[in-house]
C-alpha cells in the first residue's frame, strides 16, 4: 500500500454504499442522526423553506453534520384538517398550482401531495408538476383511493395505510382524521392478496411505474404495542438511547381491548405480505423512516427482512434502487469509480444479518470521514460500535505508526 494513503481497518466488516433515507422531515439533531446512521443521503418530503433551505446550506458548506438532500415540496388543500405546519396551504387549484410553479423556481425537485387535496386537483397538479420536471407523490386525498391517484398522474404512493385505504375505505370515509389509521387497523386483515381487485391493482402500479415508500416502521408500535408493554420498534435499542426517550418507549399510540389488539396486529402482519407482494411483482420500492433518523431505517430494512424480502435485496433497494428513484444513480447507490465518495462501513455481513446495519463504525459522504461513535456521544446515545482502527499517511506529521487521532469529520 503506497504511504501517502491512509489505511482503514476493515477486518469482519463490510463496506456498503451511503444509506438513502426516502422519506425524511430533516432537521438539525435529526441530520445528526442520519449521518451516524450511515445515511448520507436523504429525500425530505416536507418541510419549510427557510429551515430546509438553511439546513442544505450548512451542510455542504461543512457548518453542520448532515446528509445531501433531495427536497420534494409540500402542497396541501385548505380544510379543517389541513396540515399547516409548513404554510403551503391552497384554498384553490391555481393557489396549487402556484405552489407547483413556486417550489419549481426554489430548486425542489418533487411535490408531495397531502389530505386535503381535492381529488379533482390530482391530475392538472401532476400534469403541472412534470412539466416542470418534478416528480409527483403523496398522500391519497380524502374521499378517493390509490388507485385513483395513479390514474391521476402520481408516481410514488407514501406509507402503507395510504395503500392499504384502496381496498378498506367505503365510499364517503373521511381519511383525514384517525381514520386513516384505524380503518386500516380493523379491516386490513381480511384482504385477499390474490383476489382480483388487489392482484389488478398490483399490475396498475408495475405497469405505471408507481413507487411505493411504505414506512412500515412507522405503523408496527401503532398497530402491535400495548400499553406497558416495550415499543416493538425500538426497544432492542432502548439501552442505547436517552432516558428521557427511554421512558416513552412503553406509551403505545392506541390504548384497545385485547380483541381490538389482536385485529390490529393481524392486520400489521397483512402489511408486511403486502409489501412482499408488491416486491415479488417488480413494484419499486423505497425504504424511508417519517420517524427518528437512522435508527427508524434500520428497523425499516429489518421489517422488509421479516416480510419475507432477502437481505441483499432490501439493501439494493436501500442503494441503489432509491439512487434511481430520485435520477441520481449515475452518482449514487454504489461504490465504483466515477461515483460519488459516500460509503457506510459496518461490523459484521448485513447481507446475513441484516441488523449488523446499526453498527456502523465510519461513514464518509462525499469524501468527508466521520465517526458515529463520536456523533452518538455528543448526542447522549451510547454508541453500537468504536471506530475502526486506522493507519494515517506517513507523511502526516506525528501519524507514521501511532494512533490515529479521532475526529468527528475529517476532510478527505
Amino acid at each position: 500500500m503506497p504511504p501517502d494513503v491512509a489505511v482503514v481497518d476493515g477486518s469482519g466488516r463490510t463496506l456498503l454504499p451511503g444509506l438513502i433515507d426516502m422519506h425524511d422531515h430533516e432537521w438539525p439533531w435529526n441530520a445528526a442522526l442520519q449521518i451516524a446512521g450511515g445515511v448520507t443521503t436523504a429525500r425530505d418530503v416536507g418541510n419549510t423553506d427557510r429551515e430546509l433551505l438553511d439546513l442544505e446550506d450548512k451542510a455542504d458548506r461543512g457548518e453542520w453534520v448532515g446528509p445531501r438532500l433531495w427536497r420534494s415540496g409540500f402542497i396541501e388543500g385548505d380544510s379543517p384538517f389541513a396540515a399547516r405546519g409548513g404554510g403551503q396551504v391552497a384554498a384553490t387549484l391555481d393557489e396549487a398550482l402556484a405552489w407547483v410553479d413556486r417550489h419549481a423556481r426554489r430548486g425542489y425537485r418533487g411535490v408531495k401531495l397531502y389530505n386535503s387535496i381535492k381529488p379533482e386537483w390530482m391530475a392538472p397538479l401532476a400534469e403541472r408538476a412534470k412539466l416542470r420536471g418534478l416528480r409527483v407523490s403523496g398522500h391519497i386525498p380524502a374521499f378517493t383511493r390509490a388507485r385513483d391517484a395513479i390514474l391521476a398522474g402520481y408516481q410514488e404512493i407514501h406509507h402503507i395505510n395510504q395503500l392499504l385505504l384502496n381496498f378498506v375505505m367505503k365510499d364517503g370515509e373521511d381519511t383525514r382524521t384517525i381514520a386513516r389509521f384505524v380503518t386500516v387497523g380493523e379491516r386490513a386483515a381480511d384482504l385477499d392478496l390474490d383476489g382480483p381487485e388487489f392482484q389488478g391493482f398490483v399490475r396498475l402500479m408495475k405497469d405505471r411505474g408507481v413507487a411505493h415508500d411504505p414506512t412500515l416502521t412507522v405503523f408496527e408500535d401503532m398497530f402491535i404495542q400495548a400499553q406497558g408493554e416495550l415499543s416493538t420498534s425500538y426497544g432492542m435499542i432502548a439501552d442505547h438511547l436517552p432516558a428521557t426517550i427511554q421512558r416513552q418507549l412503553r406509551l403505545a399510540a392506541f390504548d384497545v381491548d385485547a380483541a381490538t389488539q389482536e385485529r390490529y396486529r393481524a392486520s400489521y402482519r397483512k402489511a408486511l405480505a403486502v409489501v412482499k407482494r408488491l416486491d415479488d411483482a417488480g413494484v419499486t420500492l423505497v425504504p424511508g423512516t417519517d420517524a427518528i433518523a437512522g435508527f427508524t431505517l434500520h428497523r425499516e430494512y429489518e421489517l422488509w427482512v421479516k416480510a419475507g424480502i432477502p437481505a441483499a435485496r432490501v439493501l439494493q433497494h436501500a442503494t441503489l434502487g432509491s439512487a434511481r428513484v430520485l435520477g441520481w444513480d449515475h452518482e449514487l447507490g454504489r461504490i465504483a469509480p466515477g461515483f460519488s465518495a459516500d460509503a457506510a462501513l459496518v461490523d459484521g455481513d448485513p447481507t446475513e444479518d441484516i441488523s449488523a446495519v446499526r453498527r456502523v463504525s465510519m461513514v464518509v459522504k462525499q469524501g468527508d470521514v466521520y465517526f458515529p461513535a463520536e456523533i452518538y456521544r455528543e448526542m447522549g446515545v451510547k454508541p453500537f460500535v468504536e471506530p475502526p482502527a486506522l493507519r494515517l499517511p506517513s507523511k502526516t506529521p506525528g501519524a507514521a505508526g501511532a494512533p490515529a487521532e479521532r475526529a468527528g469529520r475529517a476532510g478527505g
